[in-house]
């Protein structure tokens, strides 16, 4: 059997940070956690299953005593903020009806989307569903994502490719992909593609190089991640 781990987990707490960075008591934690879980599932169906799609790759969650902060990565902001902030005051509400807390709404624009293993997931899974060919669509999106400026990348499908009666895996592999090194930035995404003959699932690894001594984050949600990596130096 291959050993295989998780490129984001493999990396949690010494060049990642968590996706949601909160203390609470023993009595609280699962409480909270499973909201978490809520609010990611409630803001990935409105903003990435329902049309027009926003292309939301991450969602962050902040908690303090007084505040539940949320910082959306989306590549397209205006989709979410809408016409004069209506669609983020729209969000704000319904959280804070589903919780109980007092909201804020952080929006991050992704400026190179080709760049996000999960946006490129979705793309795939999205192509995939129009019934264009596999092999095509896979290849063209790797090299779309090497234009792009990546040093590598990796697309793998599986699944019931073409209709095929016997399910198989086929994946494209361009450039270097370092999965065991901890300073590489390795960014990875999921997606699955509900087609009439059966559900067919993507992943991808794009590799971005190695995570700079000096690397300045591109905003505020990976400032933990900076201090995450101080400490795995030291």
């Amino acid at each position: 059997m291959g050993q295989k781990t998780h490129p984001f987990g493999f990396r949690l707490g010494v060049t990642e940070a968590h996706r949601s960075r909160w203390y609470a008591p023993k009595a609280l934690y699962g409480e909270l956690l499973v909201e978490d879980e809520l609010i990611r599932k409630h803001l990935d169906k409105r903003l990435n299953r329902t049309p027009p799609n926003a292309a939301v790759s991450e969602i962050h969650i902040e908690r303090t005593r007084e505040e539940l902060k949320i910082i959306i990565r989306t590549a397209r902001p205006g989709l979410v903020i809408g016409p004069k902030g209506a669609e983020v005051d729209r969000m704000t509400e319904e959280l804070q009806y589903m919780t109980g807390r007092k909201v804020s709404i952080s929006i991050i624009e992704i400026r190179e989307p080709d760049l996000e293993a999960q946006l490129v997931a979705e793309s795939v899974a999205e192509q995939l569903k129009k019934r264009m060919g596999f092999r095509r669509v896979v290849k063209m999106r790797a090299e779309a994502v090497m234009q792009a400026g990546a040093q590598g990348v990796k697309i793998q499908i599986s699944g019931r490719l073409g209709g095929a009666e016997m399910s198989r895996t086929l994946d494209v592999r361009l450039g270097s992909l370092p999965l065991s090194t901890l300073q590489a930035n390795v960014n990875y995404g999921f997606a699955e593609s509900f087609t009439t003959y059966g559900a067919i699932g993507v992943k991808v690894w794009i590799y971005k190089g190695e995570y700079a001594a000096n690397d300045q984050e591109e905003n505020q949600s990976n400032a933990a991640g900076a201090r995450a990596r101080a400490r795995g130096r030291r």
